[in-house]
């Protein structure tokens, strides 16, 4: 069944200068050719100095960003298409911003009344100018071993650890600075990790079936999100009907609380005791042949062209704002 009677040409952005270039890049192949099937004539692009002319060409288009990382979730590139009146698929700039930095996502989250890990936020300069020893005593105190150390703003577990003794967490620091100037510390949460999209596809915010994560080698980092067979999933998820409600009420009610739309990924750690707790949302989940959210979809009997068409409509609906900036070449 093609889509294009009411559809006009949707652009489809991937790739972009963060090092989640590659997987974005095989999300937007993925996307596109989804589009395709459906009908839809679709022009792929990447964030280049092309943009704003191929914007200018195509008027009327709809943007659709599977930008990953910094440059694609931070909601910089949709306040630009807010500013020049281009409709898009996903969440407005502002509130990729708070979601996607974790330090102050888990914050609003746990305002929320959601549970949370215990979470503290480090900026590099402060790390090293009050001292690593100090600072590894007080954080072992407060948080214990295991912790988790992570880049406050990035993605695809890049720069990741799981650190079980304090003289690894010097080093796990290190690493999760290499991406970014905040690092974040968090009590290790043990249990079954599951990830739930939420999806609007013009008619009210849904929560697709839970996809338990199993990765092969024990940590879920990006070799592991990315390799085809390093990591199983499955979805259903394999936990009790009561429990994979609560994860979907919790991927609901972050996705409300962070004023998100179209579409989100939270994932979530269930206890032994069967409470999920947050660990992260994503705005422009991965689309890969390897990603959670093409498996949910399927498993909850939808097509991804179906989906994607419908998430496409449904930002031509809303429209842009009056162009107060022209997008033809200067």
């Amino acid at each position: 069944m093609a889509d294009n009677g009411y559809l006009q040409t949707v652009i489809v952005l991937s790739g972009g200068l963060s090092h989640e270039r590659d997987v974005s890049l095989r999300s937007g192949r993925r996307v596109s050719q989804a589009l395709r099937s459906r009908g839809i004539e679709v022009v792929e692009s990447d964030v280049d100095s092309n943009l704003l002319s191929q914007l200018a060409e195509h008027t009327g288009s709809v943007a659709f960003p599977l930008l990953h990382g910094e440059a694609g979730e931070d909601g910089a590139l949709r306040e630009v298409f807010e500013l020049l009146g281009v409709p898009f698929v996903g969440s407005v700039g502002a509130a990729c911003r708070v979601a996607f930095d974790k330090s102050i996502a888990t914050t609003v989250v746990g305002a929320a009344g959601i549970r949370t890990p215990t979470q503290v936020a480090l900026p590099h300069e402060t790390f090293r100018e009050l001292g690593a020893r100090v600072l590894v005593d007080a954080l072992g105190d407060q948080l214990g071993f295991p912790m988790m150390i992570k880049p406050s703003r990035c993605g695809s577990a890049l720069g990741c650890s799981k650190v079980a003794r304090a003289d690894e967490l010097p080093a796990a620091m290190v690493g999760a600075y290499a991406y970014g100037s905040v690092a974040v510390i968090e009590e290790f949460v043990a249990g079954t990790e599951v990830t739930v999209a939420i999806v609007d596809r013009g008619n009210g915010s849904i929560a697709l079936p839970a996809v338990e994560i199993r990765p092969e080698s024990g940590v879920y980092d990006y070799a592991a999100r990315y390799t085809a067979g390093a990591t199983r999933f499955l979805c259903p998820a394999e936990v009790e009907s009561d429990v994979a409600d609560a994860c979907a009420d919790v991927a609901l009610r972050v996705h409300g609380a962070l004023g998100l739309r179209d579409l989100s990924r939270t994932d979530l750690i269930i206890t032994p005791d069967g409470e999920p707790v947050f660990l992260e949302v994503n705005v422009a989940p991965g689309m890969t042949e390897t990603s959670a959210v093409p498996l949910a979809i399927e498993t909850a009997g939808w097509s991804l062209g179906k989906m994607c068409a419908d998430l496409v409509r449904a930002a031509a609906a809303r429209g842009g704002r009056t162009r107060a900036i022209s997008l033809a070449a200067p």
